[in-house]
């Protein structure tokens, strides 16, 4: 893997692996310039007024500026505590979380028409709590944003659902146009990484949307940085493509706070535009790699190109 190594300081490894490693100093390709103008603030002041948890603040994702100065956020739903403590999230974690608040489908609805949006991103946190994992409350948060905003398309990103059908099935009733859920990183590394997902359940959640048939993409992302190989990641591509993922998304991980697992690597451009020629090359038309790529970054161009059946290009 073209990759630059972190300088090495203190921290905590990957578990069960002695190699030290940090984010330390960021390559000059993982810089870049804050964005202006004042729809940033309006957006912020917006998602205030709503009481809206995002993605973004919450995960502290690095795009976030940019994408608030383009009026569009990825809100969070079933609250921003999870009952999950994966390796490399920066989401609060508690075993009993509070309870879902019912007049969240209208916040995140009132948010959505606001803002503006044509395509709207929903995540949730793992809600293992609950009866049916949240999925009622996702569902009722599809129906709501469609009441209130006709034209809108709505991609979910959801939890495993622990394997379970039934909410999935809930879930995909509500005929979200895209269904998302991440496996995160490669196959060896997926213990270390993750709290009780797995790389084959995840798998199992893929195949079995793709079967059902109920939303026109299945979609999945994955991190790297963490320690994987190039192989690894081409492995990972090729079982996303095998399980019927049309959207993929690959993107550098980074260390969110002191605690977390430790970037290994930094990959460099030229190695992400490899992973995006070779899924291409394997037949995936929606591919989309790059240092600051994330699950919902830039979700609606790449939903554009999907719908318009044509090959999204980076």
């Amino acid at each position: 893997m073209t990759q630059e190594t972190p300088k090495k300081v203190k921290g905590n490894p990957l578990p069960d692996n002695p190699e030290k490693g940090s984010k330390g100093r960021f390559p000059s390709w993982l810089h870049r310039k804050l964005p202006r103008g004042e729809e940033l603030f309006k957006t912020s002041a917006l998602l205030r007024e709503n009481k809206m948890n995002t993605v973004c603040e919450e995960a502290k994702c690095p795009n976030r500026l940019e994408c608030y100065s383009n009026k569009t956020a990825t809100f969070l739903a079933l609250g921003k505590t999870c009952t999950r403590a994966c390796g490399f999230c920066d989401i609060d974690f508690s075993k009993n979380p509070k309870l879902p608040e019912k007049d969240e489908p209208e916040r995140i609805a009132k948010s959505v028409k606001a803002l503006g949006l044509r395509h709207v991103v929903i995540t949730m946190v793992a809600r293992d709590d609950l009866a049916d994992q949240g999925a009622n409350h996702i569902a009722e948060i599809i129906h709501t944003i469609r009441k209130e905003n006709q034209d809108v398309t709505v991609e979910v990103l959801t939890s495993d659902f622990s394997g379970d059908e039934k909410p999935l099935d809930i879930v995909l009733n509500a005929k979200p146009e895209i269904f998302n859920h991440n496996i995160e990183t490669v196959r060896r590394m997926s213990p270390r990484v993750r709290h009780k997902a797995s790389y084959e359940r995840t798998l199992e959640v893929l195949r079995y949307v793709k079967k059902e048939g109920k939303v026109p993409f299945v979609k999945s992302g994955i991190m790297v940085g963490l320690g994987e190989t190039d192989e690894e990641v081409k492995e990972t591509i090729r079982d996303l493509h095998g399980v019927g993922c049309a959207i993929i998304t690959i993107g550098q991980y980074l260390q969110p706070n002191k605690n977390k697992l430790l970037v290994k690597s930094f990959v460099t451009p030229k190695q992400f535009k490899e992973y995006e020629h070779y899924g291409q090359s394997i037949g995936i038309k929606y591919i989309y790699s790059g240092p600051f790529v994330r699950s919902s970054y830039n979700a609606s161009l790449l939903k554009d190109y999907a719908f318009k059946g044509e090959t999204f290009h980076g």
